[in-house]
C-alpha cells in the first residue's frame, strides 16, 4: 500500500453512525459517530472507562451494539437492531483486524501457527501460501528466527509484534489497535511503536486507542477525545493535543503530559 497523497481527499473507508452500547444499566456508548478515510490514522484517547475499547470491539464484531450502524465503503454494512446476532456482527471481520492490549496469542501454538491460523482456518487460504506470507511478515518485524517458538518464550514486545503480524496476515482494510503498548515494560514500547509508525507511513488505515499522546501527535491524522461514552472533541492532533478547546479535553491532556 502507498500512503495517501496529502494533496487529495481520500475516499471514506468506514462510517460509524449513532453507535450505542450498554452493559446492564450502564450506557457505555451514547450515539458515537465517526468517519475514517482510506489511509487515515484515527487515534482515540480518553480516560479509562470512556468507551474507547468498546468502540473497537464493536467495529470488529466482538461486541454487538444496541443500536447504530457500521458501514464499510465496499461492504459490509451492519445495522444493529434488537436481535442482531453475533454471526451478523462478525461479518465486519472480513474488513478489519484487531491487535489486542494483552496480545491474545494461542499459548499452545508456535508463532508461525498463530499467524497462519486466521488465513488458513477462517479465510481458507492455502497453507503453503499462508506460511510464505507469514514468514515474510515476521522477517519484516525482526522475528523471522522466532517462528517456531511459543508465546511464553517471547518478551512482551515480541508477542505484541506477533499480534501485529497476525492482524496483517489477514490482509484487512482496517487495522484496530487497542492500547498496544500499555502492557509492555517501558523499554519494550519503542519497538512496537516503530512498527505501527512504519505501517502508518505505508498508508495502512488504522483506528488506534492509546495513552501515548506524543505518539498520537506524531502518527495520527485525527484525534478523537472520548469521555463517558461520547465524543467530546475531535480534530487535528495539533489542535486536540496542543490547544484543545473543550475544558474536559484540556484537563485530560494536561494530566497525561504532566503526571507529577
Amino acid at each position: 500500500m502507498s500512503p495517501t497523497d496529502p494533496g487529495t481527499t481520500a475516499p471514506t473507508l468506514l462510517k460509524v453512525a449513532n453507535l450505542q452500547k450498554r452493559f446492564g444499566d450502564h450506557e457505555v456508548l451514547k450515539s458515537i459517530n465517526l468517519e475514517v478515510r482510506k489511509g487515515q490514522v484515527l487515534a482515540l484517547i480518553g480516560p479509562s472507562g470512556s468507551g474507547k475499547t468498546t468502540v473497537l470491539r464493536c467495529l470488529n464484531g466482538l461486541e454487538i451494539p444496541d443500536g447504530g450502524e457500521v458501514s464499510f465503503s465496499e461492504g459490509p454494512t451492519v445495522a444493529f437492531v434488537p436481535g442482531t446476532t453475533q454471526k451478523q456482527a462478525q461479518v465486519l471481520r472480513t474488513r478489519s483486524a484487531m491487535v489486542f492490549q494483552n496480545y491474545n496469542l494461542f499459548p499452545h501454538m508456535t508463532v508461525l501457527e498463530n499467524v497462519i491460523e486466521g488465513p488458513v482456518q477462517v479465510q481458507r487460504r492455502k497453507r503453503k501460501e499462508a506460511v510464505s506470507a507469514a514468514q515474510s511478515l515476521l522477517g519484516r518485524v525482526g522475528l523471522a528466527e522466532k517462528q517456531d517458538q511459543y508465546p511464553h518464550e517471547l518478551s512482551g514486545g515480541q508477542q505484541q509484534r506477533v499480534g501485529i503480524v497476525r492482524a496483517l496476515a489477514l490482509k484487512p482494510s482496517l487495522l484496530l489497535f487497542d492500547e498496544p503498548t500499555s502492557a509492555l515494560d517501558p523499554e519494550l514500547v519503542g519497538d512496537v511503536l516503530k512498527v505501527i509508525k512504519e505501517l502508518a507511513d505505508e498508508g495502512w488505515t488504522m483506528v488506534l486507542v492509546t495513552h501515548e499522546l506524543a505518539f498520537a501527535r506524531e502518527v495520527a491524522d485525527e484525534v478523537v477525545f472520548m469521555d463517558q461514552g461520547v465524543v467530546v472533541e475531535h480534530g487535528h492532533p495539533d489542535v486536540v493535543l496542543r490547544n484543545p478547546r473543550n475544558e474536559r479535553t484540556q484537563q485530560f491532556v494536561h494530566r497525561l503530559l504532566n503526571p507529577f
